[in-house]
């Protein structure tokens, strides 16, 4: 039996009621059942596993109150999905969530290793869960690769597969990757650009920047001008 409108929200975290309507409805949809265990909590978004069935989805939910907006807007104010949005909050805020459901799309289609997009509604994510029956995959700078090297090589692969449809991760770290069965996993694809955006190229080099510097204190040997001509070329 499915759980009626107070239950859920009485079984649930404690979210402002717009957002414990848009979980009840997804639920009501049958995307999942119930949350169950948070993964992580932010000032943008909180991430928790729920039930479906006897299988575990990833859900991600956007603060509605706590998220900077005027930062998404700067993202998003260039892309073309999304032109002319005004820079109102929750309107930004639900194009967001929007962005990173097309974007997991897109990438998924051009061959990156990202969690597939099940569903999304208002400022809630729904995702595909990453990891090993009750366990999810941990970012790699939780879980470093046995293999840096081949992790490395790994994660070029998928960078040039994101750059040959002229897009950008736009906030990519050791906290955006997951090592999964020592396979690199990009997420919170939210920030990814397109490359209209005047800031692709910096977004690029920020990107690369952080990653350099994290596979070189894992012991890499990283030429930097090799991977950019390797990435960039078409």
């Amino acid at each position: 039996m499915r759980p009626d409108r107070e239950e859920f929200r009485t079984r649930q975290h404690v979210f402002d009621q717009f957002t414990n309507r848009t979980l009840f409805e997804l639920s009501s949809h049958n995307h999942f059942n119930q949350l169950q265990s948070p993964l992580s909590t932010g000032k943008e978004s909180n991430v928790f596993t729920a039930e479906k069935g006897k299988k575990l989805v990833i859900v991600k939910i956007y603060r509605l109150q706590t998220c900077d907006f005027r930062r998404m807007y700067e993202y998003i104010r260039y892309d073309p999905r999304f032109m002319g949005l005004e820079n109102n909050r929750r309107k930004i805020i639900f194009a967001w969530c929007r962005r990173e459901y097309s974007n997991l799309l897109l990438a998924e289609e051009a061959g990156l290793t990202v969690p597939h997009a099940l569903a999304f509604q208002n400022n809630v994510l729904v995702e595909k869960f990453i990891g090993e029956k009750q366990e999810a995959a941990r970012k790699v700078k939780d879980h470093m690769p046995e293999d840096p090297e081949d992790f490395w090589q790994q994660t070029v692969k998928q960078l040039k597969k994101l750059r040959a449809i002229g897009m950008v991760h736009g906030d990519l770290s050791a906290f955006n990757l997951l090592n999964f069965q020592e396979k690199p996993v990009f997420i919170d694809l939210s920030h990814t650009t397109q490359e209209r955006n005047p800031r692709y190229n910096e977004l690029w080099e920020r990107d690369l920047h952080a990653l350099f510097t994290f596979f070189r204190k894992l012991g890499v040997k990283i030429d930097e001008e090799a991977v950019k001509k390797e990435i960039f070329k078409r």
